[in-house]
């Protein structure tokens, strides 16, 4: 299916870890912190491929080292600066954290408290979210299906429809699982977090925010994209290779990931969470907390990147577990925005790296670099070996084993797994099928492992009954440091028969371009619809749209019961027929099959297209009539984008001010505004 809409980016972490190298590095003369900070990030630049890269390290009550790399524009002679300002993300999450536990502190909110006792207007179709308490919110364990983001990614517009009507969405919906079985990053979790912090308080997030944490920690550069300050401070952003900047990029679900910050201030605001400015210490300690222990989740003695608090992506973190130091990391991505916050509470420290482009993951490493380095230099001794696993040899493996052989799934990649009498596990990555399948081997500590005996694959049987695929390794990227991987990355799918009929119907919608009916004008769902289109065919698990098993010819279920990243943002699928044609609807979010759209009129004269009350973008094929101009008077409140017969954009009043196109071979136009906008064009 190629559904034209923002996916995740999930991959299966094993591939990375074994691209990378295991070998211990070389002694040599240690650098200065200065020269790691550096270093570490112009590595994160060049993993990533970021334009620029901004950071600072904050240390007992002040920042104590600023600095960049890269570029803040492809084609203006301007630098980059201390005050440069970027997206942090979901970095955010810490922001609505705090919020929720200074409320808590002051008697208001409850952390074990239902969810309804704050949110009254807060109802799904599935009895069991009077279960959710404001605490899975935090810790990712409320069982919702994961994250509303329809009309929430916005060019240059800062309206906050998507945070307004999700309440509207989610009562209409089912959970994925029951409430605190496991945690699993859910953005729609603290979207209702910021709901309670404004309900409660009766004051707009971002004051509360600015009142309550940003004055007292003497911050003055971090803002929400509604805010009133100079937007001419963010980093530019870029689509590829093109040299044209993007309009500001507005996530306008502020308490989950709008906030924009300079290195300094968020490494500040990290800074005031290692004492008391903020909260009280034990609200300190129940953030830090291992909150994903509270559920499913793999009894490994080997770190992950994930191991939730509230709030926190991780409460341990390499190099720093290994050494009896605790580190709470963060990690946040826009789609043209990345962050990193690390945070050593012990030492009052904080590190943050945020870029234009590149990845979260990178900019998280390069700031525990960064920390890793300022306290040797103190002279805290530090482990910083590989934490290798133990040696296994070969063995016989139990005949029975070969019954883990079908396939597995996570949200974004489902597998083809298969286990031999000889002891020898392939997996093949369905989603992914350019890469190699994997082959692993029997050993006697039960796991199966790579050649190098580095990268380890095992089978776990839970208490839900799930039968788990779980991975273990850890990577090491050189002048970043170490990325362990001890998860889950899939589990077992139930053989779900269905009918010939059924089948080849959902074959059918699964090979089928579908166009978003529902998006805002400046979406940024519109630009991401050339990297959804340029997505290989792949291979499908039987009876499975995806990881949704498919019920009937109109729909498809989300089951998945898959803690940590891979369970994340499930999809539950109903197709619906329109006068004959085939829509989609996707968690609430509405799509027509491409080949619903009529061919544009190009006559003579004007002509006009009109958005309806409906508000749904109106869409048209090129059709036969390639190489003709257009020319289109854009009304207020609205926007048009054309895309070519690969599905790249070549015009577009929102990204460029394009007021003409030339109408591209097999290409699309879509026009996008209020109910009423009136568009008119002609052709020649």
């Amino acid at each position: 299916m190629k559904l034209w809409k923002r996916g995740s980016a999930l991959l299966l972490a094993l591939v990375l870890a074994l691209s990378l190298s295991v070998s211990a590095m070389a002694e040599e003369a240690a650098p200065s912190p200065e020269e790691t900070a550096l270093a570490a990030a112009q590595g994160a630049q060049t993993y990533g491929g970021a334009d620029s890269v901004q950071y600072a390290l904050w240390q007992d009550g002040k920042v104590v080292l600023t600095g960049s790399c890269g570029n803040y524009s492809r084609t203006e002679n301007r630098a980059l600066t201390p005050d440069t300002l970027y997206g942090i993300g979901s970095v955010s999450k810490i922001y609505t954290t705090a919020a929720v536990m200074q409320l808590a502190e002051a008697g208001r909110v409850s952390l074990d408290a239902p969810l309804t006792r704050y949110l009254k207007g807060f109802k799904m179709a599935d009895t069991r979210y009077r279960q959710i308490t404001v605490r899975m919110l935090l810790n990712h364990s409320s069982g919702l299906m994961g994250s509303h983001y329809e009309n929430a990614i916005l060019f240059g517009d800062t309206d906050s429809i998507a945070a307004d009507s999700l309440l509207e969405q989610l009562s209409t919906q089912r959970l994925k699982a029951d409430p605190g079985a496991y945690s699993v990053y859910c953005n729609d979790g603290f979207t209702l977090a910021e709901l309670v912090v404004e309900t409660v308080t009766g004051m707009e997030f971002m004051d509360y925010v600015r009142t309550h944490m940003l004055k007292p920690a003497g911050l003055e550069n971090t803002f929400a994209p509604g805010d009133d300050f100079d937007t001419g401070r963010l980093a530019r952003t870029y689509r590829g290779a093109d040299t044209r900047a993007l309009p500001r990029d507005c996530l306008n679900l502020v308490g989950t990931g709008g906030i924009y910050a300079t290195a300094s201030d968020l490494a500040a605001f990290g800074g005031a969470l290692t004492g008391t400015k903020l909260l009280r210490q034990s609200s300190l300690n129940a953030m830090a907390a291992p909150e994903y222990d509270r559920g499913i989740w793999p009894d490994l003695d080997t770190p992950d990147v994930l191991s939730y608090g509230l709030g926190w992506d991780a409460v341990e973190w390499l190099p720093f577990s290994q050494s009896g130091i605790q580190a709470l990391v963060k990690g946040g991505d826009t789609l043209r925005y990345h962050a990193g916050l690390v945070v050593i509470p012990e030492y009052h420290m904080a590190a943050a790296v945020l870029s234009s482009g590149g990845a979260s993951a990178y900019n998280e490493m390069a700031a525990a670099q960064m920390l890793a380095a300022a306290l040797k230099a103190q002279g805290v001794a530090l482990d910083e070996s590989l934490p290798l696993l133990p040696e296994a040899a070969l063995a016989a493996m139990p005949t029975e084993l070969t019954e883990y052989t079908g396939y597995y799934g996570s949200t974004a990649a489902q597998y083809r797994v298969d286990v031999t009498a000889d002891g020898t596990l392939t997996m093949g990555i369905l989603t992914m099928p350019s890469v190699p399948a994997m082959t692993f081997t029997y050993r006697d500590d039960g796991t199966f492992r790579d050649t190098t005996g580095q990268a380890a694959m095992s089978f776990v049987t839970e208490s839900n009954g799930q039968i788990y695929l779980c991975q273990q390794g850890v990577g090491h990227l050189p002048g970043l440091g170490m990325m362990p991987t001890a998860n889950y990355a899939a589990v077992k799918l139930p053989e779900n028969p269905i009918s010939p009929e059924v089948q080849a119907a959902w074959d059918r919608y699964l090979s089928t371009s579908f166009l978003p009916m529902g998006e805002k004008y400046s979406s940024q769902t519109y630009l991401a619809l050339a990297d959804s289109a340029a997505q290989t065919a792949v291979e499908l698990v039987p009876g499975y749209a995806g990881a949704s098993r498919i019920v009937d010819a109109a729909s498809a279920r989300y089951e998945l019961q898959l803690p940590g990243a891979g369970g994340r943002d499930g999809q539950e699928i109903h197709v619906l027929d329109r006068n004959g044609t085939t829509w989609m609807e996707v968690n609430g979010a509405l799509y027509m099959s491409a080949e619903g759209a009529p061919v544009i009129y190009t006559g003579a004269g004007w002509s006009y297209s009109t958005v309806q009350a409906d508000g749904y973008a109106r869409w048209y094929q090129v059709g036969q009539h390639a190489g003709k101009a257009m020319t289109v008077q854009v009304p207020e409140n609205a926007g048009f984008w054309v895309y070519d017969g690969s599905g790249q954009v070549t015009a577009s009043s929102v990204l460029w001010g394009d007021t003409t196109a030339v109408l591209p071979q097999d290409g699309f136009v879509v026009f996008a505004g209020d109910p009423g906008a009136r568009f008119r064009l002609s052709f020649r």
